[in-house]
């Protein structure tokens, strides 16, 4: 299994995308055919060769095609479904960038997959080359450089107004800040931050919260192999009020209690690692 993350080389395409990565499974790699995506509130772009097919179930609606293919955020977790051989190239975006850079008409769209997206221009099949043969650090740097090009016309359409700033500063700021006192650090009504946030992400506080909170959990939990956890210093340690409070957000989350997981590991960061630049 070959895989890898990196940034954005150019510091104007880094405003909107936070990461290129990279994932290909060959015929001799054994892996869990059918890893499950927790809920993200990021879109993914997903680059793979024309005659490629995708597979995915979504709140119990299949979704399937062939190439390139775009995973707008999702409040549900996601099926892939990987029996198969495949390669992709993801362009991972920021929380938000759909509403600068104005890629759809309806903003903002959740819950989706869009095949063929044609807004962002035609497809270089040769990047999917290029990425094949990547196997050191200047062929990823390269491979960043040719992503940063193409992706470049976007920043023509990019608008920032007060909403958009507002919420990066709100995302700059959930890092360490409680949403109850964000009114105070930003100067303005909680009120005013939640239309905001929800107006560019799609998203409420609380629902981007919980998402960024399973995330850290998760990757907590992948870093710990064991089968035998003190889910109660877990809980604490995430901020939960307690144990059944934890079992709870992980069955609505992940559809799975602690034990249950444990014994599945079959999240895409179980199955496909944590990505490492």
């Amino acid at each position: 299994m070959k895989n890898w993350k990196h940034p954005p080389l150019d510091s104007e395409i880094a405003q909107y995308v936070d990461c290129y990565w990279f994932l290909e499974k060959t015929n001799t790699d054994i892996s869990h055919d059918s890893p499950r995506l927790n809920p993200y509130p990021e879109a993914h772009l997903i680059l793979a060769p024309i005659d490629q097919p995708y597979h995915y179930t979504m709140n119990e609606i299949d979704t399937s095609g062939f190439g390139p293919h775009l995973l707008l955020p999702s409040k549900h977790s996601v099926q892939l479904h990987h029996a198969d051989p495949f390669m992709f190239i993801g362009v991972k975006f920021r929380v938000g960038a759909f509403y600068s850079l104005s890629l759809t008409s309806d903003q903002p769209q959740l819950n989706q997959i869009i095949e063929n997206p044609d807004f962002f221009g035609s497809f270089n099949a040769s990047l999917i080359d290029q990425a094949s043969n990547t196997s050191t650090s200047n062929s990823i740097h390269r491979l960043c450089a040719m992503l940063d090009e193409w992706l470049r016309p976007l920043l023509v359409n990019a608008h920032e107004d007060k909403f958009s700033k507002l919420v990066r500063t709100t995302l700059s700021l959930l890092k360490y800040v409680e949403i109850a006192a964000l009114n105070t650090h930003l100067h303005c009504s909680r009120r005013t931050i939640e239309r905001s946030f929800l107006r560019v992400t799609g998203l409420t506080l609380k629902q981007y919260n919980s998402m960024r909170t399973l995330d850290d959990l998760l990757t907590y939990l992948h870093r710990r192999k064991e089968n035998s956890l003190d889910w109660s210093d877990i809980a604490a340690k995430f901020g939960f009020s307690d144990q059944p409070h934890l079992i709870r957000y992980l069955k609505s989350t992940i559809q799975a209690t602690p034990n249950n997981y444990l014994k599945q590991r079959d999240l895409t960061i179980d199955v496909y690692g944590d990505f490492e630049e």
